[in-house]
């Protein structure tokens, strides 16, 4: 298990993608089935965007530094639906930018995705850069891991200072 003591066994930083990048992969690749690759395996050919939340949200760290960010949650129903194919890229992106048309979403937002079949409880999970292979457009997730930022902020400052002297 990582220790404050140990920086070595740490973790290295996330980086998300933003939602507007996920949409200008969307946009260059608009017939592209858009897949989701999960927990090792890929998300049902019948998925569903069934919710897309955005927030606005203001804390305070366990170093008592205020935080403040917008975070968009778009969640993801994994079922097969009769014969339906994977969503285009084209579509989902149709589906963001309708529900930015009500809500307002800003596109340098950080992207969490809601995972669920249905059954199980709803998994929260980072998005990948998308990929493409072949004719399909993948977006690899990866669980969304709790942090400490002042941490990160120490260890981003090590490394920056570690480059520099190498």
């Amino acid at each position: 298990m990582p220790t404050l003591d140990r920086p070595d066994r740490m973790a290295p930083a996330a980086t998300d993608i933003p939602l507007g990048a996920l949409l200008a992969a969307c946009d260059a690749q608009p017939a592209a089935p858009l897949v989701f690759s999960y927990a090792g395996r890929t998300i049902e050919r019948g998925y569903h965007v069934t919710e897309v939340k955005a927030g606005q949200f203001a804390a305070l760290d366990c170093g008592a530094n205020p935080e403040a960010w917008s975070e968009i949650f778009v969640q993801l129903w994994d079922v097969v639906d009769g014969d339906r194919t994977h969503m285009t890229a084209g579509k989902f992106a149709e589906i963001i930018r309708t529900v930015s048309e009500h809500v307002g979403l800003d596109p340098g937002a950080r992207l969490t995705f809601e995972v669920s079949d249905g059954v199980a409880p709803m998994q929260l999970h980072r998005a990948d850069a998308p990929v493409r292979s072949g004719d399909v457009l993948t977006v690899a997730l990866a669980p969304r891991v709790a942090s400490c930022k002042p941490r990160d902020r120490w260890l981003e400052a090590k490394r920056r200072d570690d480059a520099r002297c190498c």
